[in-house]
């Protein structure tokens, strides 16, 4: 975080010091909600959870070299203490982001996100210092603690912004006021919380309804093939910008196809001129992702050659997301269980397909979370996907929702050995085990809550024991 005193702390949240000799004293390190990230110059914000309680850390952290605590009570040790951390960590990130002066862009979408975000931090990077959120920290604290990881030296500021409501997006851009606002796309993911897409996109469409103006340097970039987000720029004051395959877009590819592995390779156009990219990333929808990547550093004065060289080194950043790894034998593990909507599965059925084209193909599939009454009909339509994609094999692992799954592969011509039910991870793993050859390509995916990763971690562990570990 950039040097604040405790005193400038305390004011700007709107707290009381406590135990504190000398309130000059500055943080000069991160702010943590993790004890076990507490060292020299930090800020540590205490939150009481429903099975840990920070504040009783509050010695450990500043014996650890942090600065102060940041709760709702006094700890014995220096502290501000407020009514409310999370209200306090919002208003010291926006204080933060208006004192550092660096350009910030914030992206949405239903799928997509922590990709996309990946990419556009390792291209912006190439041009000035960069933070971005790690992982999908992207609620009402894992972005204002991105936002306060910024230093003086800090040019561009990357979030996700994530919503489960609407209202949500508008509360984050209050925090952290975006002056570049990105919309992927309006999917499933959530659908079942949110109630339909016009829903979904009236909730993302609050991004950029809080960009400033274009005279104000205000920029939406939009997906063109996506006519929820299309319709977005009819509700922003910024300019806009395109992305995607529509003859309306500003940023385009052409000549989009997979290599022998998979990985994307196209021509990208921008305003300021084409240049050719191949990914080390996996699967066709990518293409999209670097798409919106590119049109975000267009806008911040990169060149296309620039752009292109900095995409086609771009790596992945976030465990889980298409992590591609071959064993000793051959076999090919692809654990993209970190989650998993319908958008998302559909794009990663399609990589296994092309990342298997002469070898044998499964998919080991879990359950899409909150799809209310669409998910019969979701879950169905993957299972569905899978044999017209000519899939090996359907692993379906888990209850109800993977019977359908199951089911869906049945309806559309799948029989005899080509699908199975399997109750639990163990149960995916130990049919794995007895029946992979070298050279099969294993697709891992569910939703987060379902824990598939412990699926593909134990396929690419030595030997043939070991367990799943419940979850």
């Amino acid at each position: 975080m950039i040097a604040l005193s405790l005193a400038e702390i305390a004011e700007v949240v709107g707290g009381q010091t406590h135990d504190i000799p000398d309130p000059s004293v500055q943080v000069t390190g991160p702010v943590v909600r993790d004890s076990r990230e507490a060292g020299p110059g930090s800020l540590f914000a205490a939150f009481a959870g429903e099975r840990v309680d920070g504040h009783d850390f509050a010695a450990a952290v500043v014996g650890a070299g942090a600065v102060a605590v940041l709760g709702t009570r006094p700890v014995g040790v220096p502290a501000i203490v407020v009514d409310d951390v999370q209200t306090a960590l919002g208003a010291l990130a926006r204080h933060v982001v208006r004192r550092l002066g660096a350009t910030l862009v914030a992206l949405t979408g239903s799928a997509g996100k922590t990709s996309t975000k990946d990419l556009i931090a390792q291209v912006l990077q190439r041009k000035a210092p960069t933070v971005f959120t790690p992982g999908s920290l992207n609620n009402e604290i894992g972005l204002p603690l991105t936002a306060l990881s910024a230093t003086e030296e800090t040019r561009f500021l990357v979030l996700e912004m994530g919503a489960r409501g609407i209202g949500h997006i508008r509360y984050l851009a209050g925090l952290t006021p975006p002056r570049i606002g990105l919309v992927l796309n309006v999917g499933s993911a959530h659908i079942g919380e949110f109630g339909g897409r016009e829903q979904i996109a009236q909730a993302k469409g609050e991004l950029v309804e809080a960009l400033p103006s274009e005279a104000e340097g205000g920029t939406a970039i939009l997906n063109a093939d996506d006519p929820y987000v299309r319709a977005m720029a009819s509700r922003t004051k910024a300019k806009v910008i395109l992305f995607g395959e529509s003859g309306e877009a500003d940023v385009s590819a052409e000549n989009v196809r997979l290599t022998d592995t998979g990985q994307p390779a196209f021509r990208l156009h921008t305003p300021s001129g084409a240049s050719d990219v191949t990914m080390r990333l996996y699967g066709e929808h990518h293409v999209s992702n670097a798409l919106a990547a590119a049109a975000v550093a267009h806008e911040l004065g990169m060149s296309a050659d620039e752009i292109a060289v900095a995409l086609s080194e771009a790596g992945s950043l976030s465990r889980w997301r298409m992590e591609v790894t071959e064993r000793p034998d051959g076999v090919t593990v692809v654990n993209d269980a970190y989650n998993a909507n319908p958008e998302s599965m559909r794009a990663a059925l399609r990589a296994l397909v092309a990342m298997g084209k002469g070898r044998r193909t499964w998919a080991v599939l879990g359950k899409m979370a909150e799809l209310g009454d669409e998910a019969l009909a979701e879950h169905d339509a993957v299972g569905r996907l899978a044999v017209r994609l000519n899939v090996s094999k359907l692993v379906a692992v888990g209850g109800r929702e993977a019977a359908w799954l199951q089911l869906g592969a049945y309806n559309e011509g799948s029989w005899g050995e080509e699908s199975v039910h399997v109750s639990d991870a163990q149960a995916a793993v130990d049919l794995l085990r007895s029946e992979l050859r070298p050279g099969d390509v294993v697709l891992v995916k569910a939703s987060r809550s379902v824990g598939l990763e412990g699926v593909a971690q134990a396929l690419l562990e030595t030997g043939a024991e070991g367990e799943v570990s419940a979850r």
